[in-house]
């Protein structure tokens, strides 16, 4: 059996980097893969060293030399800034690899717990949004400076990204009362 030679310079190509996002969305989606990253965190290793590992072997699949293509990945959003369907596919990417190590570290009930938060988060970001476009543009630019506003002072904890309706009610009554002074 021959050695190949593995692709070690230039940059990955859109097509690799897509077959790796796919393939590796693939792998960490199956059981056996997702009992491998846990059983790493409960031997006190890291979960990111296993999804990378992971990412060498797909590499080695495709004919990549592993260190290049992680490397290679550190490159991505300048290569690809404005490839912006490529850009999407990668932050994906991310995130999967976040979330395989989140349920790794965190263990099956407090992960369902986490995710569960999050969707409701999501929801009522959702809902705010939808109520928010019943307002006139510049009051939605001041609702969303004051989300800003709060977010920042609640050093960017996912719970102050929500305004209620009583509060965007309030701060559009104030804002039309400031302006007939």
């Amino acid at each position: 059996m021959g050695t190949r030679q593995l692709q070690s310079s230039g940059m990955l190509s859109r097509q690799q980097l897509l077959y790796l996002f796919n393939r590796f969305s693939f792998l960490t989606s199956q059981p056996d893969v997702k009992k491998r990253v846990a059983d790493a965190v409960n031997q006190k290793r890291e979960a990111v060293a296993v999804t990378t590992e992971i990412q060498e072997d797909i590499f080695l699949e495709m004919g990549v030399d592993p260190r290049f293509g992680i490397a290679s990945l550190g490159k991505v959003n300048m290569t690809y800034e404005n490839d912006q369907d490529l850009m999407i596919q990668f932050y994906k990417f991310v995130a999967t690899e976040e979330v395989v190590c989140d349920e790794a570290e965190l263990g099956p009930d407090e992960f369902a717990e986490r995710m569960d938060i999050q969707q409701k988060l999501q929801e009522q970001q959702l809902e705010m949004l939808k109520y928010m476009r019943k307002f006139h543009l510049d009051d939605q630019s001041a609702i969303l400076e004051k989300l800003h506003r709060q977010m920042e002072d609640a050093n960017f904890d996912n719970a102050a990204s929500v305004l209620s309706s009583e509060q965007i009610q309030e701060m559009v009554r104030r804002r039309c009362n400031d302006v007939k002074i």
